[in-house]
């Protein structure tokens, strides 16, 4: 762990996460993102926390299936659950008069990550804007029902200090007291063989950012893990990758980011790159996270009793 704030809110642990928090633990958060996406995406990670293949999850308050996610996970009061806001390729849950620079075409936002960061670095999208959107969508959760664990957002967008300054500022006005770190070590990174040329290269430049994320999360007294893992193999985390990476970890608190899910008629009808390749991230989840031995499984919400 390297950021902890004193006054983060407690959750209620079952005994599958309770700590024991030693200098030599090794602990991991599995968090699925994208709950709420679409309903086979929902039943894909209900069906892992189910068995005791996942521990968290991030859920797009304006995903098309998000009151059957929140309906759903009443069931799994062990299911750390986060928010994971989204500033491009959506569509916002705040009024459109409001959020301006955020939008494109009316009521929408910008359609790739290419065209968000480059108007993000030409100084075309205004801070307190995405700070007023990131607030939006945190409390629909919290309006819902759920007790919010943690922020993350889709895309990684938070990994620039122009998008995480506001989303800590969100999260704090909202009471949630944990982010992810998005930054991936560089163990993670060599044992994943089989990520594309160009993103490897993309993940690792984007690592100069890193330092500029410890010290605005330190700052805003929040809490994080000392990286995440599996970024680098969005798009191509099989079983193999994934025992290459949970055998590899290290004493410290990690984040395994997955986005699982069943390919299916209604996934067909959104603009993702991620299709097949959730399919088989999800088998591989059952098949290779139950049977991990010798590591803590813990959400984000147990971050404040380390």
């Amino acid at each position: 762990m390297e950021f902890t704030s004193s006054s983060e809110q407690s959750h209620s642990l079952s005994g599958a996460i309770r700590l024991q928090s030693t200098p030599q633990t090794r602990r991991l958060i599995i968090n699925a993102d994208d709950f709420g996406l679409t309903e086979g995406v929902n039943q894909s990670i209900l069906e892992l926390a189910h068995h005791r293949a996942l521990t968290s999850t991030t859920l797009m308050a304006t995903g098309s299936a998000f009151y059957q996610a929140v309906a759903a996970a009443h069931a799994y009061p062990d299911l750390g659950i986060g928010c994971h806001v989204v500033l491009a390729d959506g569509h916002p849950a705040t009024s459109p008069g409001r959020i301006r620079s955020l939008l494109t075409d009316g009521d929408s936002f910008r359609p790739t990550l290419g065209t968000f960061v480059r108007d993000l670095l030409l100084g075309r999208i205004r801070e307190q804007e995405m700070e007023t959107e990131a607030c939006a969508q945190i409390q629909k959760l919290q309006q819902a029902g759920i007790a919010v664990t943690h922020v993350d957002t889709h895309k990684h967008t938070h990994m620039f200090p122009a998008v995480l300054r506001p989303l800590l500022s969100a999260a704090r006005r909202c009471g949630v007291r944990a982010i992810r770190n998005p930054f991936e070590p560089e163990w993670a990174l060599r044992a994943t063989a089989g990520a594309p040329a160009m993103r490897r290269l993309e993940v690792r430049i984007l690592r100069s950012q890193r330092a500029a994320f410890h010290r605005l999360v330190r700052q805003a007294g929040l809490s994080t893990t000392d990286g995440s893992i599996g970024v680098l193999a969005t798009g191509t985390l099989d079983a193999h990758t994934l025992t290459q990476l949970t055998n590899g970890i290290p004493c410290g608190t990690w984040e395994l980011v997955c986005h699982p899910g069943y390919n299916d008629a209604e996934l067909a009808q959104v603009k993702t790159r991620l299709r097949e390749s959730r399919a088989i991230e999800h088998a591989s989840l059952l098949e290779v996270i139950p049977e991990l031995a010798d590591v803590e499984k813990i959400h984000f919400g147990a971050l404040s009793s380390l």
